[in-house]
């Protein structure tokens, strides 16, 4: 409070001072900038006063639809000056993308600079900032026994707080947010109108007289406890192993005590989420280190204001309880983003302190608040409604979310060419709705998105905005929340599409949205939006080689694709399938996929391998009878669909290695055979390109058998797994460089949900860079389906380019590698 009451005296000093020298008519200049970008609710209009003041200028700034427009005046120094700290002297959370400069006549008899009302209207340029972490400010202010916000789960200034998640429209005023119900008091009113105060127009803006309060009840929605006790009896709780629902900023955690055993199988069991891993939140770096190995990247992205859970290799021993991430060495943690969170861990560690119990870690679970499938819940009476059955206890409060956002989870890799870069396994709080800059502007389209991992995309002008993570389109109250994320980002944005643009698959919820929009319709194949979306995530224009890996897309041949080599234009926006993995059967379909071990019989069947030959099948045990009943349906091809599916190649090796004949969630049996990886050994299986039919075959059912031959003799499974990752690196960047070869093309996108294995995010660009090869990878988003909507946006923003007698999607040329 003192600091900024001894800015607020310099400053007006300064302004004071340079307006008693006023220069003459005809030494001033006067310039207008308008400036776009995440220049809203982010402390951009005071900063403006503040350097206006420093250099005696006169003018004003206002929020208008083309953006924030700046009128100064003064010598022709000090406007360059100002002009100068405009750009390298920004706020925490602004961010110019144009500033357009123009000299206008010098205005006489202006004695002043001033902030206007911010005005309405259609096409508006300015971007809403992201939600972000509590600033070191305001948590000066919340530690302050003598503050009016001491321990408040509300504090927040212009530099940080939620964004977002709390605005209805634009431009982004209190009367457009969820604080529009709670009138500022006297001292909250004083500091909203003082250009100098940190909290000038800081719309979440209040304190414990005049803003949002929290309280504690029963799962029957009975008050236990008001303001400060209500967070006191929600630690009480937590630390005695219950399992809380907490509000907090884009929607509910469940919670508990992250290192009781007993508490965290409680909440899988009433979530019904088994085996995936769990968050960990805690209240420090130094917590966070106990937990877990971190450089300084991850401990940067931890601490930083966008704040997302960091996934870090995990330290063994652990004082987490096992059941936090049981098939996984690494770990998911966060570090406090809310007041509410700083305060509960405040009351947390001295609970802990004071318990008559061996010392423990302050660390909570932290997962979304929902039953697994279900969009996280972000009401009071939603959450008491839906979250019932799974937590002991609710903490609440009555500031509004009108967004949902889950918390957003990245990793850092080496990828060997830089040792710290970014990848996202998930974009939602601390990142959306900032946009991913195209390599050119067009008309606005919409990207309808895939069916897992759903996100949807809307482009305007250069910037292509995609939506926070959405989750899995299979029920009705995932695509209502689906509806309302298009709805609201185009009030946001306002724009409307001129095109919609799908996937091929004709039953997805999605095409189903894209058919209801009455907008053209086009549709792009799944594997194909794949490679579009690392091309413009890279703004690279013209032909790349392109991988894209998964577990399942609709081909355009009708079968199941997913681990393709593929050569895309996306200006002629034409593609060729170059090749693609070994033909596998997934025997029942859907049953395949949740349970490995078919498709290992079906592989091991190809081969040759009706029954065990020597060492017996480990899935005989308990599943002896279904394995007889999938034998029969591969000896008569029935119900057994083909795919090409790098996922369900690596699901395959798992389960004959024993690792995961059945799985609970996506991807647990891959994830299992990476962590088993003996990193000691460095032989490479073979998988070779078979040139002999168009496309060409990546022999994956060779390097398969070999798997099968090592596992027969009974080589260790860490050995198996590690030489079945080095072989497909080796394979992939061979095939990749034979197609380079022959089209001279020489980048290669990556893209596509295996592209999450560490060992092939980091190995396979090394890989293609020791051929002579450039890749393209996914920095801003994830390579799972979640950029599917981007390389959708994108390539329907080229097909509209191209005008209405343009026919996309057709073949580039055909191509055989030697």
């Amino acid at each position: 409070m003192q600091a900024d009451e001894a800015r607020k005296l310099v400053s007006r000093a300064n302004a004071d001072k340079a307006l008693r020298v006023a220069p003459k008519r005809e030494d001033m200049t006067r310039k207008r900038f308008t400036i776009t970008g995440a220049v809203q609710g982010v402390g951009f209009r005071p900063f403006v006063y503040r350097i206006a003041l420093e250099h005696a200028l006169t003018g004003s700034v206002k929020n208008t639809p083309e953006g924030v427009i700046i009128e100064v005046q003064g010598t022709a120094n000090a406007v360059d000056a100002f002009g100068t700290d405009l750009r390298h002297k920004l706020p925490p959370l602004a961010s110019i993308v144009s500033c357009d400069e123009q000299d206008h006549e010098p205005v006489l008899g202006e004695k002043a600079f001033e902030i206007i009302a911010s005005t309405g209207g259609a096409g508006h340029s300015v971007l809403i900032s992201p939600d972000v972490a509590t600033c070191a400010d305001c948590l000066d202010d919340m530690n302050d026994p003598a503050n009016p916000r001491h321990l408040y789960p509300f504090t927040n200034c212009t530099n940080c707080g939620p964004r977002y998640t709390i605005t209805r429209s634009i431009p982004y005023d209190r009367d457009k947010t969820s604080m529009a119900c709670f009138p500022l008091c006297e001292t909250c009113a004083k500091e909203y109108q003082d250009p100098l105060d940190r909290r000038f127009h800081a719309q979440p803006n209040a304190c414990p007289v005049c803003g949002p309060e929290v309280w504690l009840s029963t799962p029957d929605g009975t008050e236990l406890a008001r303001g400060e006790d209500a967070l006191r009896q929600l630690a009480r709780e937590l630390a005695a192993g219950r399992v809380a629902a907490i509000k907090g900023l884009g929607g509910f955690h469940l919670a508990c005590d992250a290192t009781n055993e007993a508490a965290v199988t409680t909440l899988r069991e009433r979530k019904n989420r088994y085996g995936k891993p769990l968050a960990v939140m805690v209240p420090g770096l130094a917590e966070a280190r106990q937990l877990a190995e971190l450089s300084q990247a991850e401990a940067d992205w931890l601490t930083g204001i966008k704040r997302p859970i960091v996934l870090a290799q995990g330290l063994n021993p652990s004082p987490l309880a096992p059941g936090v991430a049981p098939d996984t060495p690494f770990v998911g943690l966060m570090l406090p983003y809310t007041p509410l969170h700083h305060v509960l861990f405040k009351f947390y560690a001295e609970e802990l302190n004071g318990a008559r119990l061996p010392a423990r870690l302050p660390a909570l679970v932290m997962t979304s608040g929902n039953m697994s499938a279900e969009p996280i819940s972000l009401g009071n009476r939603e959450a008491l409604a839906r979250l019932s059955a799974i937590a002991d206890v609710f903490l609440l409060h009555n500031r509004d979310i009108l967004i949902r956002c889950d918390d957003s989870v990245l990793r850092v890799l080496d990828d060997g060419e830089n040792p710290t870069a970014t990848q996202f396994l998930r974009r939602a709080r601390g990142f959306t709705p900032a946009p991913v800059f195209l390599s050119h502007s067009g008309p606005c389209v919409l990207g309808t998105g895939p069916e897992l991992k759903t996100t949807l995309c809307l482009t305007k002008n250069d910037q292509a905005f995609v939506s926070q993570h959405i989750g899995t389109m299979e029920n009705l109250e995932t695509y209502g929340f689906y509806k309302e994320i298009a709805a609201h980002l185009q009030g946001i944005l306002q724009v409307r599409p001129q095109a919609v643009i799908c996937d091929l698959h004709p039953d997805y919820m999605t095409t189903e949205f894209a058919r209801e929009t009455g907008l053209p319709m086009h549709r792009v194949q799944h594997h194909v939006a794949h490679i579009h979306a690392v091309m413009a995530e890279n703004k690279f224009d013209g032909a790349c080689i392109g991988l894209a890996l998964d577990g399942t897309g609709y081909g355009e041949d009708g079968t199941l694709w997913g681990g393709e080599m593929l050569l895309v234009d996306n200006e002629e926006l034409c593609h060729e399938r170059l090749a693609h993995f070994s033909r596998l059967r997934l025997p029942g379909g859907e049953a395949a996929i949740r349970e490995p071990w078919r498709i290992a019989q079906a592989m091991l069947w190809e081969l040759g391998q009706f029954e065990p030959f020597g060492r017996p099948w480990g899935w005989l045990t308990e599943h002896a009878r279904a394995s007889a009943v999938v034998g029969q349906m591969l000896d008569k091809d029935l119900n057994c669909p083909v795919s090409t599916s790098c996922g369900r190649l690596f699901d395959a090796v798992s389960a004959l290695l024993g690792l995961k004949p059945v799985i609970s969630y996506e991807a647990e049996a891959a994830i299992a055979l990476e962590s088993v990886q003996d990193m000691a050994e460095d032989a490479a299986y073979p998988c070779a390109l078979r040139n002999g039919t168009q496309p060409a075959v990546l022999d994956t059912l060779a390097l398969f058998a070999c798997v099968a031959q090592d596992w027969e003799t009974g080589t260790d499974a860490g050995i198996i797994s590690r030489r079945f990752h080095l072989g497909l690196i080796q394979g992939l960047a061979d095939a990749a460089r034979a197609f380079a070869q022959v089209t001279g093309i020489a980048h290669v996108g990556l893209s596509g949900g295996v592209m999450l294995n560490k060992t092939l995010a980091e190995g396979l660009p090394h890989a293609l860079r020791a051929r002579g090869l450039t890749p393209l990878m996914h920095r801003q988003l994830p390579p799972g389906d979640a950029c599917i909507s981007l390389g959708q946006a994108a390539f329907g923003l080229r097909l509209l380019e191209k005008g209405d007698e343009f026919r996309a999607g057709g073949l580039c040329r055909s191509v055989t590698a030697e």
